[in-house]
């Protein structure tokens, strides 16, 4: 079954977009040579601008022409979750290095951002990761002992943690991110290669499988040369939260 036609024409000028055949700055083409090029009426053109305008890849309206504006991509919920298939998606290879990856009585902090009971056993995995063998974060997260297992089970120096999640059923399937800027601390500078209260940019993830169930904690601390976040707001939309690389 063929999708209306306006959303294929949203998804012909949206591509265009992405690939710069429209470049940033410049006018769209115009209602009358749209509807010349597509062999189409003006309403589903004027729907497929709309729905541009509604996602920020074209500006304009109330009589300015559109022009098009620099596009803050979407990203998939796995892709922004999971490092490594970030890495992937933007052409770059994802490398990791275990620091640290243990079962310890939670601490009082851990107990309570997992919601258990201070002392219980978690699995802690401390992890470098790497973008082209270049330090980019510092990965620190926690788990409830029964997926925790699963992961010390795995090689997780080459593995990806939400791909064993998902061979085993307890992925997440929502998450809770935070983002603020910290100075870097001892093992940070250690292990990132930086001096001592070099700035960082820090992701706090709470992360839950469909059923409710909490599954994650962890304190991701980026190089901000390496990786950046980007929003981007409009009026009648939501919010495109995407993970770039910092070095462009």
């Amino acid at each position: 079954m063929h999708a209306p036609l306006h959303e294929q024409l949203y998804d012909e000028m949206l591509s265009r977009i992405r690939s710069g055949a429209w470049p940033e700055g410049e006018r769209v083409p115009s209602e009358r040579s749209l509807i010349e090029e597509f062999g189409t009426s003006r309403s589903p053109i004027r729907q497929a601008l709309a729905a541009l305008r509604a996602q920020g890849a074209v500006d304009g309206g109330r009589g300015a022409p559109p022009r098009v504006k620099r596009l803050v991509p979407t990203q998939p919920f796995q892709t922004f979750l999971s490092f490594t298939e970030w890495a992937l998606s933007i052409g770059r290879t994802p490398g990791q290095r275990v620091v640290e990856a243990a079962r310890r009585p939670a601490s009082d902090g851990i107990a309570s951002d997992l919601g258990v009971a201070p002392g219980a056993p978690v699995v802690e995995i401390v992890r470098l990761r790497l973008l082209d063998g270049a330090p980019a974060m510092l990965e620190r997260s926690a788990f409830p002992l029964d997926v925790g297992r699963l992961l010390l089970a795995a090689d997780l120096d080459s593995g990806s943690i939400y791909q064993t999640m998902r061979e085993h059923g307890v992925a997440p399937t929502r998450a809770r991110h935070v983002f603020d800027a910290v100075a870097a601390d001892e093992l940070d500078a250690a292990v990132l290669d930086v001096g001592s209260q070099h700035p960082l940019l820090r992701v706090r993830r709470t992360a839950w499988t469909a059923d409710g169930a909490l599954v994650e904690v962890a304190d991701d601390r980026y190089l901000p040369t390496m990786a950046s976040f980007a929003v981007e707001n409009t009026a009648d939309a939501r919010s495109a939260l995407t993970r770039e690389s910092g070095e462009g």
